[in-house]
C-alpha cells in the first residue's frame, strides 16, 4: 500500500461507509471551518483488516492520507450535487478514529498514563484520565511553502512538535526529478500561510485505578482544529492520538530532555459515565427480596443497611444515617425559568479528636464510585477550587479537588484550614455547583456537581453557649450550605464508655473465632456500594401530601422560633429537608416520600442543631446507638413531633395505634 493508491483506497472506503457524513459537510455553509469525520476503528477492521493494521502501526503516515482521501471523496460526491447551490468543497476535513468497541481497548494499546513507554511512540495510542489543566486557545502556523531558486520546485515544510512547533528551514531541495537539484537556496512563498487552532491540556490518571501508595501520573495532550475547546478542566476523557515527544523548556544548568506528549486525534468525554457502575440482575433481586423480608419492620431493615457503614466504629447511628442520606442525595429540580436546585447533599462533622471523623470520610470515599480525599491545607496548588498556573510561559487553568470530584464525592478533612481563595469561591461551588473563573485572562465556568463531606475539629474547647460559627471559625453563610452539621463531643459518659469497651473486646474475640453470624448481619462494602448507586439511579421520589404538610409545618415553626442557628432557618433549610426526605425514601427503596421520610429528615435537621425547636434534647450524636426495636422507637418520636407541630389531629391513626409507618 504505497503512494496515491492508498488515498484512493481510503477514499473508496469513505464513499462506501461515510457518504452521508461527507454530504452534510459539503452542504455546510462555511468553507473555512475544520470539519470532523468520525470513523469507527472496529468498522475498518471488519471491512479491511490490512488497512486497520497500517493505521494502528503508522498513524503519522496514514492519518494525513485519510484526510486527503476525505477531500478527494468530496469531489466525487460533489459531482452528483452540482444542482445544489450551497454545495462546496471543504479543504479542512479531519478523520477522527473512534476506537470504542474495537480490540484497541485492550491493555497493551490502552495503557494507563503511568505505563506509557517508548515502545508506544508512533502508535495509535489511547489513554484515559481526568483533565487537570487546560490551556488557552492559540494559533500556530501549520505549514510553510518554500520555492527552490534554482529549479523552481515548491514544497511544504511542517512544524516539529519536538522543537515546540517551530518550522525548520530546509537544508536542501527535496525535488525528485531525474536529476537531483541539491540546491540550498530557497525563498518563502508568503501568500500561502496556513494557521491552525491549538490548545494544550494535561491529563492525569484516575486515583481509583491506582494501588495503595501509587502517585498518579500525568501527560500533556495537544488538541488541534475542531478538537480545540471541546473539553475543559475537570472532565473525564478518553483520548486517542499519536505519542511523540518534545524538548523540555530550556533551564540553566538543567539537562534538556524529551518529554512525552500525545497529539490527539479523537477525544471522548466520559462525564455522563462518572458515577455509573455495573449492577447485575441478581443483585437487584437480592435488594427486592431484602425489602420483602422486612416489609412489616422497614426501619429494622434500614438499620441493617446502616450497620454496614463503617462497621468498625461502634454505634453512632445518627452519623451513619447522615452519611447514607448524604451519599444517596435528593432529586435535582429545575423550574420553568431554568433555575436549578441541587439534589446533592453536604455533610459536616464537627468533633473532638478521636471521634472517628476521618474513618467516616475514608469509608464514604470507598462507597462512592468517584471520590477525591484532601485536606484544607494539604491540597495542590489549585486548592479546593481552581487556580491559574504558568506552564512554559503560558497561563493554564488547574482544577482543584471540587472540580476533579465532579459527579462524585469530595471529602475534605480539616475543613476549617481552607486557603483564603478557596473560602471565597467554595460558596458558589457548593450551592450553584459551578465555579466561575476570571484569572490571568482565562474566563470560564467549571462544573462542580459534587457532594461535600467535611470534617473539622472545634477551635479549642467546644462551648455550647456559643454559636457553631464561633466554635469552628467557619462563617454562617458557609455553614448554611451544609444540609447536616453534626457535633461529636467526647464528653464523659461512664455508661457509654462501658458499652464501647465491651464491644471492642467482643470484636477481638469475634476475630479469633471467625464468627459468620455478624458477617451475615452486616452488608458488605461491594453490596452496599451497589445498593447506593442503584437507588440513586432508579428512584426519583416525589412528596406525598402528608410529607408536604409535615415539612411545611416544621419550616414555619422554625421561622417563628429565634435560635442560635438563625442563619440556617432560611429557604436553604427547607430545601435541605426536601433533599433528606427524598434521600430517605430512596434508602427505603421507595419512589414516594411518606410521612416517615419527612419526620426522619426533621430528626436529622434537629440533630444538627445545638438548640432544637421541637425535640428538647437529641443528645450527643457521638453517643447515639442503634435501637433494639427501631419501629417502636420511631412511633414515640413521630407522636412527639406531630404533637409539637400541632398536626396530631391530622393523623388520628397515630393516636389510635401509636404509629403508622407504612
Amino acid at each position: 500500500m504505497e503512494g496515491n493508491g492508498d488515498s484512493k483506497e481510503l477514499a473508496a472506503y469513505l464513499l462506501k461507509h461515510h457518504s452521508e457524513q461527507l454530504c452534510s459537510i459539503i452542504l455546510s455553509p462555511d468553507p473555512r471551518l475544520h470539519y470532523p469525520l468520525l470513523v469507527d476503528f472496529a468498522e475498518i477492521m471488519d471491512d479491511n483488516p490490512t488497512l486497520s493494521q497500517f493505521i494502528f502501526a503508522k498513524p503519522t503516515e496514514y492519518l494525513p492520507l485519510f484526510d486527503e482521501a476525505a477531500v478527494w471523496a468530496q469531489k466525487v460526491i460533489l459531482g452528483d450535487l452540482k444542482q445544489r447551490e450551497n454545495a462546496s468543497l471543504k479543504d479542512n476535513i479531519h478523520v477522527r478514529i473512534n476506537i470504542s468497541g474495537s480490540p484497541l481497548e485492550c491493555p497493551e494499546t490502552f495503557p494507563s498514563i503511568g505505563r506509557v513507554r517508548v515502545k508506544h511512540r508512533g502508535m495509535l495510542l489511547t489513554i484515559k484520565g481526568t483533565i487537570i489543566r487546560s490551556g488557552a486557545m492559540k494559533m500556530i502556523e501549520g505549514e510553510r511553502i518554500y520555492e527552490c531558486r534554482r529549479c523552481k520546485h515548491r514544497f511544504k515544510v511542517y512544524p516539529e512538535v519536538e522543537t515546540r512547533n517551530s518550522i525548520p528551514k530546509p537544508i536542501f531541495c527535496p525535488s525528485q526529478r531525474p536529476k537531483f537539484c541539491e540546491s540550498t537556496s530557497f525563498q518563502l512563498v508568503e501568500d500561502n500561510k496556513i494557521c491552525h487552532d491549538y490548545q494544550e491540556l494535561k491529563i492525569q490518571e484516575s486515583t481509583q485505578v491506582l494501588g495503595v501508595g501509587a502517585i498518579p501520573r500525568s501527560i500533556p495532550v495537544i488538541l488541534k482544529d475542531d478538537l480545540v475547546d471541546t473539553v475543559k478542566a475537570g472532565d473525564d476523557v478518553i483520548v486517542t492520538g499519536i505519542l511523540t515527544a518534545k524538548w523540555s523548556p530550556d533551564l540553566r544548568d538543567v539537562r534538556c530532555d524529551l518529554d512525552p506528549v500525545l497529539i490527539a486525534n479523537h477525544v471522548r468525554r466520559m462525564n455522563e459515565l462518572k458515577s455509573e457502575i455495573d449492577i447485575p440482575d441478581d443483585a437487584i433481586l437480592k435488594f427486592k427480596q431484602f425489602w420483602t423480608d422486612f416489609k412489616d419492620t422497614p426501619l429494622k431493615g434500614r438499620n441493617a443497611i446502616l450497620k454496614g457503614i463503617c462497621p468498625q466504629v461502634f454505634g453512632l447511628f445518627t452519623v451513619k444515617l447522615a452519611v447514607a442520606l448524604t451519599l444517596i442525595g435528593g432529586v435535582q429540580h429545575v423550574d420553568a425559568s431554568g433555575t436549578k436546585v441541587r439534589g446533592e447533599s453536604h455533610l459536616l462533622l464537627v468533633g473532638d479528636p478521636g471521634t472517628g471523623k476521618s474513618q467516616f470520610l475514608k469509608f464514604a470515599a470507598k462507597l462512592s464510585n468517584r471520590s477525591v480525599i484532601t485536606t484544607g491545607l494539604g491540597s495542590t496548588s489549585a486548592g479546593l477550587t481552581v487556580t491559574a498556573v504558568k506552564d512554559g510561559g503560558e497561563w493554564m487553568l488547574e482544577a482543584g479537588a471540587l472540580v476533579l470530584a465532579d459527579g462524585g464525592l469530595c471529602c475534605i478533612d480539616e475543613f476549617d484550614s481552607m486557603r483564603e481563595h478557596d473560602r471565597a469561591t467554595i460558596h458558589e461551588a457548593m450551592e450553584q455547583q459551578t465555579i466561575s473563573v476570571a484569572k490571568a485572562g482565562l474566563v470560564t465556568t467549571l462544573s462542580t456537581r459534587t457532594l461535600v463531606f467535611g470534617a473539622t475539629n472545634p477551635k479549642g474547647q467546644y462551648d455550647k453557649d456559643q454559636p457553631l460559627s464561633v466554635n469552628t471559625t467557619l462563617s454562617g453563610p458557609l455553614l448554611s450550605r451544609f444540609d447536616i452539621v453534626l457535633v461529636l463531643l467526647d464528653t464523659r459518659n461512664p455508661e457509654w464508655d462501658a458499652v464501647v469497651s465491651s464491644h471492642i473486646l467482643a470484636e477481638e474475640e469475634t476475630k479469633s473465632h471467625n464468627s459468620e453470624e455478624d458477617l451475615r448481619s452486616t452488608w458488605a462494602l461491594p453490596m452496599l456500594r451497589r445498593y447506593i448507586q442503584f437507588v440513586k439511579r432508579y428512584f426519583r421520589p416525589v412528596l406525598t401530601k402528608e410529607a408536604e404538610k409535615v415539612i411545611s409545618s416544621y419550616y414555619q415553626l422554625q421561622r417563628r422560633s429565634v435560635t442560635q442557628n438563625a442563619a440556617r432557618t432560611t429557604v436553604r433549610m427547607l430545601e435541605s429537608l426536601i433533599r433528606l426526605a427524598q434521600a430517605h425514601a430512596r434508602l427505603m427503596f421507595r419512589n414516594e416520600v411518606t410521612r416517615l421520610d419527612a419526620i426522619t429528615a426533621i430528626l436529622c435537621i434537629e440533630s444538627s442543631m445545638t438548640t432544637s425547636a421541637i425535640v428538647d434534647s437529641m443528645g450527643n450524636a457521638l453517643h447515639s446507638n442503634f435501637a433494639e426495636n427501631p419501629d417502636q422507637e420511631y412511633a414515640k418520636q413521630e407522636k412527639l413531633i406531630l404533637e409539637k407541630l400541632n398536626l396530631l389531629h391530622e393523623f388520628p391513626e397515630v393516636i389510635s395505634t401509636g404509629s403508622s409507618i407504612c
